[in-house]
């Protein structure tokens, strides 16, 4: 399938041609010798399956398609769950001519070509078009940005499909004048009627006596991660593989199924959208004390060839922001997680992750530091910065007195190492201990503290007890 810009055409009279197959051949002669899963593109929107949400009987979108009311529109969705498909079905239902390039192989001057035919077109006539970009995200933004004046004239329908969260990787001008549809993984359900479809399909495999049993069908349902291609591409491989019976049919069964797709499939992109999603659920997780979430998001993670060490450092960071004096601890064992996994490496480093992450999920929680330094640090960019007050100031052993920098009260040498003085010109307070863990007996401590200083103001001489 060519994915570079292609000659479009008016679908008003040729609504059944292929539109992405440009060279005269009948539909039975271009789908000869293609992949399953391309064979088995629905055709019509009754034959999507799997996104009810937004084709389902009275949905926005299948409204809009159906009337031919179609704005610009971002599909975002994972792997196989038919983003390009339903690119290729609004294409055969609209009566706009259909224009098709991608982001990984087109550039700025073939968008230009695209857009300035586009536009010429609708100046003088030509009707309105549709362009669809496969993996949009893959534009940077000079790319990006050379569509957005078309997009805004309503020179051009936009329809870009991306596997990675629009709102972080396609200009913001752009998602603000297009709808987004989010297009959920396929269900185990869907995945299964598209396998029973293929069997028999004259497009698919009814020319061969497949017979596929229910145990292979949710199988490939369970592991495909909601992927349609990939488990249509199991199928395939299953089927060409595989000899026939004794009574001439091709067994399908849970055996087959399971050599004919090694590994579960796991989306899990790195420095996209499931890396950080699965990331940012792991440590939600062990925030809110679920050690058994916690350990799945972590299998998920090193199932994937999550680099171990990263996510030793994240629990170093987790340590501090939301356990805290909590448990000092926390710290302590996250680092020593840290080391260990980089001494060790996997398979081995997953024990040590998964003591780390049971220990800090079952810890009491706090977010004190955090907030403390955070509301500190936002003190200073602000406001003005504060002087050091001159007992606290370091004049060396001449300067100290010559400069007037005396007055220091060193605690060790009063009762209960405490002594009263200005630390802080400012009676700003940013550490608040919480009545968690060792946390409560910090709180207690500063309160004991605070009654001395207050008696001591007071002129009561507890200041120095």
């Amino acid at each position: 399938m060519v994915l570079t810009a292609m000659a479009g055409f008016f679908c008003g009279d040729n609504v059944n041609a292929d539109l992405f197959e440009q060279q005269g051949a009948s539909a039975e002669a271009t789908r000869s010798g293609k992949p399953l899963a391309a064979r088995m593109r629905p055709q019509t929107l009754d034959e999507v399956v799997g996104q009810d949400h937004l084709l389902g009987p009275g949905k926005l979108l299948r409204r809009a398609i159906e009337a031919d009311r179609l704005g610009s529109l971002i599909l975002y969705g994972p792997p196989g769950c038919g983003k390009t498909t339903l690119a290729e079905v609004i294409a055969r239902v609209t009566r706009c001519r259909f224009e098709r390039t991608s982001g990984v192989l087109a550039n700025v001057q073939v968008l230009r070509d695209l857009l300035k035919a586009a536009e010429h077109r609708k100046k003088h006539g030509g009707g309105e078009t549709v362009l669809f970009i496969d993996e949009i995200h893959r534009f940077n933004k000079s790319q990006q940005d050379v569509l957005l004046p078309y997009v805004e004239q309503g020179a051009i329908t936009l329809i870009g499909a991306t596997t990675h969260n629009p709102f972080f990787f396609i200009n913001s001008p752009l998602t603000s004048r297009s709808q987004i549809f989010q297009l959920e993984p396929l269900s185990p359900a869907a995945i299964g009627q598209l396998l029973e479809r293929a069997v028999t399909h004259p497009d698919g495999l009814a020319a061969q006596p497949v017979h596929l049993t229910d145990e292979a069908v949710a199988h490939w349902a369970a592991v495909c991660e909601g992927d349609a291609r990939r488990a249509l591409n199991a199928l395939e491989i299953a089927a060409l593989t595989t000899p026939p019976g004794e009574d001439g049919t091709i067994p399908i069964t849970r055996a087959v199924a399971e050599e004919s797709i090694q590994k579960k499939a796991v989306v899990y992109d790195h420095d996209e959208d499931e890396h950080y999603d699965t990331i940012s659920a792991f440590i939600k997780s062990v925030r809110g004390s679920d050690p058994h979430a916690a350990v799945y998001w972590l299998a998920k993670m090193l199932y994937a060839g999550e680099d171990p060490r990263f996510i030793a450092r994240r629990l170093v960071i987790l340590a501090s922001e939301d356990i805290g004096n909590a448990d000092p601890r926390g710290l302590t064992v996250a680092v020593s997680a840290l080391s260990a996994v980089d001494f060790i490496g996997m398979p081995e480093a997953r024990i040590t992750l998964a003591q780390a992450t049971t220990y800090l999920a079952t810890a009491p929680k706090s977010n004190a530091a955090y907030l403390a330094v955070d509301q500190a640090l936002k003190d200073v960019k602000e406001g003005r910065t504060l002087p050091v007050p001159k007992p606290l100031r370091d004049g060396g052993p001449v300067g100290r007195k010559q400069l007037g920098y005396t007055g220091y009260k060193y605690a060790h040498d009063y009762d209960g190492h405490f002594v009263d003085q200005e630390y802080l010109p400012t009676s700003a307070t940013y550490y608040a201990p919480v009545e968690q863990g060792y946390e409560s007996t910090i709180r207690k401590r500063m309160a004991h503290w605070d009654e001395l200083r207050q008696r001591a103001r007071a002129g009561k001489g507890g200041g120095d007890a």
